[in-house]
């Protein structure tokens, strides 16, 4: 039976058809087409003290935004009217709001505090703090030498193998801290299956003190076991057969896969289907940055989402940072017609962080059915991209100056440095000042060549923080998490299914046997069929 989350989605109205999307548009037409940012400061001297809010370390400034006080109070509307603030309470709750899928969405529980008693009836809830409490037990005896590998060497160097969520998040999260990587720990990954990430670092690699972790829920995943398989024929080629369950580890369920593995029992570490794979950094899939930074860190990364998640359900709308966030997308996407997003951090540890935001947003919002089967009457998830800092400048920065499309830009800027000199973190603070200044200033050449000018009048906000510790990362990555699932309430979709990736997946698997020529290809693109034929010609 639907739950009453469902039962309200399946007969919810289209967002084009709530009074508060009526009134956008018109305010956009009546009232901000066709007025700057530059008028809009104008006309308000305290626009950044009203278009600032704050949430745990994070501050935002929005003030750079093509919106007024008006705009503010009726995409707060359209909010409430779209039913954001039960759909909040339903995925804390652990109603099943994924509703294609019928699970429960409940990253939220990975990290929070048993008192707060997020959905504890939903089978497995009860069970995120045991695996939290056997992953610092495994962790610790590997940080001090315990837990060791065949040879009894320490095991210093982790290799995560993953693939989308298993691998972004990890990797992610590990460049982002690694001022706080234990002595003597290294972390690597592999994901993808062409097999050149794992022969690199096999050539790099002593196996006597390597670790591997595998992340894949059914133990079944393409790439990740493809990669593993590999993993281990390199592992028994060096230091024999036994040697498997003394140098890898798995996140997953399937107990019977891994013991034909050869998973240690004790080294195995489950989640739950209620955890996306791209919600699934708070889980046993961060293992492997667990064991290079150490389980106080880890858990100082949870208390950071924890943090976030508090605001999302207590703050007003008015001053809630997902929310806030969420409404900019919808309004730039919707009454705008911006098609992408540059998420732009001034730390380069942060920069695989849009890349972890690409997928975050992309495959949660990426829809064109709503939840109730009905086509979408509007345009969902942008296109999101971007890089760190002062790279980012010499790269496309140009196109955000002076070209042609809207761009809202995502500033990302902590204050202290990470691990440079303090000199150096307060040039990257200068040219993110000098960049949101010049996208919403602009530059006329009087008297010049107009190849110089900039138009300005671009949008950007300003995530502005002290420090990128563990909270702080936390808070980040659970803002973005909420920021996805406002707007796909809005707009009427399933931020937490991901149909969309499994023809691929489907497709790949009956091609795999025809590329060796093992097997024919019984498919009816004759362009599929075409490029087997060449590939076939050129394989050795």
């Amino acid at each position: 039976m639907p739950d009453a989350f469902s039962e309200r989605k399946l007969t919810a109205r289209y967002p084009t058809d709530l009074r508060a999307w009526a009134a956008l548009r018109d305010h956009f037409r009546d009232d901000i087409r066709g007025r700057t940012l530059g008028d809009l400061f104008a006309r308000d001297r305290g626009r950044v003290e009203r278009f600032t809010a704050s949430a745990g370390a994070l501050s935002l400034d929005y003030s750079k935004n093509h919106l007024t006080a008006k705009t503010r109070k009726l995409l707060v509307r359209l909010a409430k009217e779209a039913g954001v603030p039960a759909a909040i309470e339903a995925m804390f709750a652990g109603e099943p709001i994924n509703v294609t899928e019928q699970r429960s969405v409940l990253h939220v529980a990975l990290r929070s505090k048993i008192a707060d008693t997020i959905a504890l009836d939903v089978p497995g809830v009860r069970d995120v703090w045991k695996v939290l409490s056997a992953m610092e037990v495994f962790v610790d005896g590997v940080q001090s030498g315990q837990v060791a590998g065949s040879t009894g060497k320490r095991l210093t160097d982790i290799v995560n193998i993953g693939i989308g969520g298993s691998d972004l998040g990890p990797v992610m999260v590990s460049r982002a801290l690694r001022p706080y990587w234990q002595d003597g720990m290294r972390f690597h990954s592999v994901s993808n299956v062409d097999g050149t990430q794992l022969a690199d670092l096999t050539s790099e690699l002593d196996p006597e003190t390597t670790l591997f972790v595998i992340c894949s829920k059914t133990f079944t995943t393409l790439e990740t076991m493809t990669n593993a398989r590999m993993a281990r024929e390199w592992v028994v080629g060096r230091l024999g057969a036994d040697a498997v369950t003394d140098h890898f580890v798995a996140a997953s369920t399937n107990h019977a896969a891994m013991n034909a593995f050869g998973i240690h029992p004790e080294y195995r570490f489950g989640f739950w289907d209620w955890v996306g794979g791209r919600y699934s950094v708070w889980s046993a899939v961060g293992l492997s940055v667990a064991l290079v930074t150490g389980m106080g860190v880890f858990r100082r990364l949870l208390a950071g989402g924890r943090v976030m998640d508090q605001h999302v359900r207590q703050a007003p709308f008015e001053e809630n940072l997902p929310v806030l966030q969420a409404l900019l997308a919808v309004w730039y996407n919707n009454f705008h017609g911006a098609e992408s997003q540059a998420i732009l951090p001034y730390d380069n540890r942060l920069d695989r962080f849009p890349a972890y935001l690409q997928q975050l947003q992309m495959e949660s919002n990426g829809k064109s059915v709503r939840m109730d089967g009905r086509p979408v009457r509007c345009r969902t998830g942008m296109v999101i991209w971007g890089e760190a800092g002062n790279n980012a400048q010499h790269s496309f920065y140009q196109l955000l100056h002076q070209g042609t499309r809207l761009i809202p830009v995502d500033f990302l800027l902590p204050v202290r440095s990470s691990g440079a000199t303090q000199a150096q973190q307060d040039l990257a603070i200068a040219n993110c000042l000098a960049q949101a200044e010049a996208l919403m200033d602009g530059y006329l050449a009087d008297g010049l060549e107009p190849y110089r000018a900039h138009a300005g009048n671009n949008p950007s906000s300003m995530l502005l923080f002290e420090e990128l510790t563990p909270e702080t990362l936390g808070q980040l990555i659970a803002l973005y998490e909420h920021k996805v699932f406002v707007e796909g309430v809005i707009w009427g979709i399933d931020s937490f299914d991901q149909w969309g990736v499994e023809l691929g997946k489907r497709l790949a698997s009956a091609l795999a046997g025809a590329v060796d020529g093992n097997s024919p290809y019984d498919g009816g693109n004759a362009s599929t069929s075409a490029l087997l034929e060449r590939a076939r010609a050129y394989r050795p």
